[in-house]
């Protein structure tokens, strides 16, 4: 088995947005920049404002450091801090966003819709992940240790903070990941249609 491709925030290039509200960092466009199903980001909001629309994209958001934001979502207003479980909206919903006390650094995952269906969560010590998925990664914005097999190797993995660790899982190295540490981790993935 070869390892899993690993993005590191700090290798990523500030994009500013358009509407001057914020830079991204583009982590990951799977499988390519132009076709991509998958795009990974850490974005830095620094003004209130509106999410851009993406058609045709389910979104993901996540805060992983400042006071937090709070999401104009349909019928509803959530807020979303540091501590919060990520939240998924349509892409074409473009939510208004209102910092809860200053900027904030964010994860964001996109999936074209009719690619699969996106997975976002808070990952745990101990907890198995992405044994079936199409795509799968863990993203740590603090220091983690992921393990990682096949039928017949077992690796360990330290993680430095700010690392997209990913896989295309083939038929050979489809074993569930385990956490073993960190804090401010997340499962990402892409279920098969």
């Amino acid at each position: 088995m070869s390892s899993p491709h690993q993005v590191r925030v700090s290798d990523a290039r500030p994009q500013p947005w358009r509407n001057g509200g914020g830079v991204t960092r583009e982590l990951l466009l799977w499988p390519d920049a132009q076709a991509w199903q998958v795009r990974v980001s850490v974005a830095d909001i620094a003004a209130d404002g509106p999410f851009s629309s993406f058609e045709g994209v389910d979104r993901g958001f996540a805060v992983l450091e400042g006071a937090g934001v709070i999401l104009g979502l349909p019928g509803k207003e959530q807020t979303v801090t540091s501590h919060s479980e990520p939240v998924l909206f349509n892409g074409e919903l473009a939510p208004s966003c209102r910092l809860l006390c200053g900027p904030t650094r964010d994860l964001n995952l996109m999936v074209r819709r009719g690619s699969g269906m996106l997975h976002l969560s808070r990952a745990q010590p101990g907890q198995a992940w992405g044994h079936n998925l199409q795509w799968r990664a863990l993203f740590c914005w603090d220091e983690a240790r992921l393990q990682t097999q096949t039928e017949s190797d077992l690796n360990v993995l330290d993680l430095p903070a700010g690392t997209l660790c990913w896989s295309s899982p083939t038929s050979t190295d489809r074993a569930p990941w385990q956490l073993l540490s960190g804090s401010q981790v997340f499962w990402l993935g892409l279920e098969a249609a």
